[in-house]
């Protein structure tokens, strides 16, 4: 008993011992906090950005306290907006320090530079001033050329033009430019939102492989994409601003890890929207010269070569004869045509037809074929003239034309079938009649007799056909109803629609991997993954990401190492539209994953 009084009484004392150590530091702690003076400090994360972007402002206040977050000037065509705060303590080397930091977002209205300029505050009855701070707004396109500000960029657009001076009808290639940041992730890829091109015809936008390049010390990933302009017009013309716009993902630095996500697999990031622009390109357009124009030119600007054929060769007049051109090179190959051939008088001329094969996605490299009829019309005609084409050379600056010689022809006469002369039949007179009976004799006996057939309604296979009708009216309600089943469940349908898609989709991918076309393998395969997920989780197949896979398939039961092969999935897909094309045993290996990742799917509980 005396034992238990002494380790309570000496239980007391330590308790009361470590109190008052407590409270000594404690004491210390605020006096070492009062001996130092409160400071007030502003920083810009960036000082240089893009218009479009967003730079975060941290107002730190050490070693003091406000009652409510410091208001910020006004300053002209800049937008300050209040995001939160958030406070520090810190002890080092037995100095205390406490501060808070209170976060605006700065967005400005316009291209140019911005002085935030000093702000004053009262902490605790101590008037505290910060520094003015300098932000510069730089026009949407390309980075400067120095590598810092270029590393300032997260992404940004370019245009790049072949040449600024064209002709009218001169086809160019421009070439967009999509940079962004190694180790920037796209969640989307990029939109453009305006194209404009005052002056020209513009055709679809093709885009290419994706690059990395280099820019000062900073890496990026390039996307181009091409685009054909033709001038429609002389004088000068303008191409842009190109805008577009983009959702980055940024990983998160230092982000904790969940419990459920030990690899960190669904760990999206921030992401962040931006909008681009590139500069404005001015192009001068020309007139065609008319000086030493050919009397057949017909407008052809562009760079081709040509092959002529005839045929047949020995005709008579009137017969038809196929003359075959094919016009080869680059040049707006829709808006070619045959010139009038004025030494074809000679020729009924027949119109012509044509049709275009291109070799390039922008559709101005190939050929364009015509095919015309001719007939000649006199037996002295011994040649087709020649057939000539001519064009302007915007390279050369000239025009050229192209000719094919004559062709030696034979032609006969032509000849005219008489018409058939029908014989014209006559009739004797002298045949006499045949003579007339006016009284026909009554037969004495009636002859053979045959047996009636039986009458329908007592043979099996009429009785049988009576049931026809009743047995469609029994299928059709029964269709009718299965319809009806259908329509009143939703659900239903999509399931059975879902699986139809799943069976044909899963042939396209062995398909596709054995003609080893990546692009359109991960296509099915991303959209094959949306449709069964969208079924399985009852929402539209588009609204399908990784995010959603996470947040609705976790709460269903679905084991961990399911969703990472969704995932894995998904990653590969994301991949496929960066990296090289993978081969066909590559692209087949990925099939059993997938059905393995449906059957898992398929067994989510609704």
């Amino acid at each position: 008993m005396e034992r238990l009084l002494w380790q309570s009484h000496y239980e007391r004392r330590q308790r009361a011992r470590i109190t008052r150590v407590v409270l000594l530091w404690l004491g210390l702690f605020t006096f070492l906090g009062a001996t130092f003076a409160a400071t007030f400090t502003a920083t810009l994360e960036r000082d240089t950005i893009t218009l479009g972007e967003s730079v975060r402002l941290d107002l730190t206040l050490e070693g003091g306290e406000l009652k409510d977050p410091p208001a910020p000037p006004g300053v002209a065509n800049l937008q300050i907006t209040y995001s939160g705060q958030a406070s520090q303590f810190q002890l080092i080397n037995g100095q205390s320090t406490s501060s808070v930091t209170y976060t605006f977002t700065v967005t400005p209205r316009q291209v140019g530079d911005f002085v935030i300029p000093a702000m004053r505050i009262n902490a605790g009855g101590q008037p505290l001033l910060s520094q003015p701070l300098r932000l510069k707004t730089l026009k949407p396109g390309a980075p400067p050329p120095e590598a810092a500000a270029s590393a300032t960029q997260l992404a940004f657009l370019k245009l790049v033009l072949p040449k600024t001076n064209v002709y009218l009808g001169e086809i160019i290639t421009a070439e967009l430019q999509f940079y962004f940041r190694q180790g920037v992730q796209l969640a989307d890829q990029p939109r453009i939102t305006g194209l404009p091109a005052e002056g020209f015809s513009v055709g679809k936008l093709t885009p290419g492989s994706q690059r990395q390049v280099q820019i000062g010390n900073v890496v990026f990933n390039l996307i181009p994409a091409s685009v054909a302009l033709t001038a429609i017009k002389t004088g000068p013309l303008s191409v842009g601003p190109i805008t577009a716009s983009v959702v980055i993902q940024i990983a998160t630095a230092n982000r904790p890890r969940n419990g459920f996500d030990p690899f960190d697999f669904f760990n999206r990031g921030e992401q962040r929207q931006l909008a681009l622009a590139t500069e404005t390109a001015a192009v001068q357009s020309l007139p065609l010269p008319t000086e030493n124009a050919p009397a057949n030119f017909n407008g052809a600007v562009g760079h081709y070569r040509m092959t002529v054929s005839v045929g047949p060769t020995n005709v008579a007049t009137g017969d038809p004869i196929t003359v075959r051109v094919q016009i080869a090179g680059r040049g707006a190959l829709d808006a070619l045509a045959l010139p009038e051939q004025g030494a074809w008088h000679d020729f009924k001329t027949y119109p012509p037809t044509a049709k275009v094969e291109t070799n390039d996605p922008q559709g101005l490299q190939g050929t364009k074929i015509f095919e015309q009829i001719i007939a000649p019309q006199s037996t002295d005609i011994t040649e087709l003239p020649p057939f000539s084409f001519s064009f302007f050379d915007p390279d050369a600056k000239r025009y050229q034309t192209l000719t094919q010689p004559a062709v030696k022809l034979t032609v006969r006469p032509g000849g005219n079938t008489p018409a058939p002369v029908v014989a014209a039949t006559t009739k004797s007179t002298s045949d006499a009649p045949p003579p007339q009976q006016d009284i026909v004799p009554i037969k004495p006996r009636l002859g053979p007799t045959t047996r009636m057939a039986r009458p329908l309604v007592t043979q099996p296979w009429f009785i049988a056909a009576q049931g026809v009708p009743v047995l469609t009216f029994v299928a059709a309600f029964i269709w009718r109803r299965r319809t009806d089943s259908l329509a009143n469940n939703p659900r239903l349908r999509r399931q059975r629609q879902v699986a139809q898609i799943i069976r044909d989709g899963t042939q396209d991918l062995r398909q596709f991997a054995t003609e080893n076309d990546s692009d359109k393998f991960f296509a099915t395969l991303f959209r094959l993954l949306q449709e069964q997920l969208g079924e399985r989780l009852d929402c539209p197949a588009t609204a399908i990401t990784e995010a959603v896979v996470a947040e609705k398939l976790r709460p269903r039961g679905v084991p961990d190492s399911t969703l990472a092969q969704i995932h894995e999935l998904f990653q590969s897909c994301n991949l496929a539209r960066y990296a090289p094309t993978r081969s066909g045993e590559e692209l087949a290996a990925q099939i059993p994953k997938f059905e393995s990742v449906l059957r898992a799917i398929q067994e989510v509980k609704l």
